[in-house]
């Protein structure tokens, strides 16, 4: 099959096709907006409180006490900080934090690839329908003898709505990735403040440590 016949083929359908291609792009996008907030609804966390919870019980030397709290939320915060919690020393808990904190990004990040796509590209589906609905426009133009017709007017209304809905389905797509990009990064901030309340505590407790291990015995000269 030659391929004028083929792009023929393809100008005699219309741009009802781009169309329905952006509606179900859209169906797709919201579903995953729906999905994407729920996510991040149920793994929500009050930082504030957390942290004075995480202070309090670092203080008092209740370990076992933070890790029930950690293992307890199914935020990103607590899995982030209850990876450095079981570790031994200051530089495990760091490495074991980062390497969390990485893994609970992939995860917030599900799906977003989809959003920040089909952001980037709707508008483009859309042009293509524009494209298509003018050239029908000039068949049908040329068909007429250049008269104006019930025809020709419907590509062109065809080809201004298919820019118009590619511009409808990009503008949410792109708002909500960069709303739920912010609130990812917002989340792995707040994450890696509370593990810096925790390195500390670990430090201090290394240094006590080593300062008693140092000190002579009592009625040792």
């Amino acid at each position: 099959m030659k391929i004028d016949a083929v792009f023929s083929q393809l100008m005699g359908i219309g741009a009802g096709w781009v169309l329905w291609l952006l509606i179900g792009l859209s169906v797709l996008s919201v579903a995953i907006v729906i999905e994407r907030s729920l996510f991040f609804y149920h793994t929500r966390i009050n930082a504030l409180q957390f942290r004075k919870q995480l202070k309090s019980a670092l203080a008092a030397g209740e370990l076992e006490l933070v890790l029930n709290r950690l293992g307890q939320s199914l935020s990103l915060e607590a899995c982030v900080v209850g990876a450095g919690a079981c570790a031994s020393c200051p530089a495990e808990a760091e490495e074991r934090m980062a390497a969390e904190a990485q893994m609970q990004r992939l995860l917030s990040e599900r799906y977003l690839a989809f959003l920040g796509t089909l952001g980037n590209n709707a508008p483009f589906i859309g042009l293509l329908g524009t494209v298509i609905g003018i050239i029908g426009a000039f068949g049908q133009l040329e068909v007429s003898g250049g008269q104006l017709t019930a025809g020709l007017m419907a590509n062109v209304g065809e080809a201004l709505v298919a820019t118009a809905v590619g511009l409808l389905v990009a503008l949410p797509a792109v708002a909500a990735y960069n709303a739920f990009q912010r609130a990812i990064q917002v989340r792995l901030n707040r994450a890696d403040a509370l593990g810096r309340e925790l390195i500390a505590h670990m430090h201090a407790v290394a240094t006590r440590t080593a300062a008693l291990s140092s000190a002579p015995a009592p009625g040792v000269e």
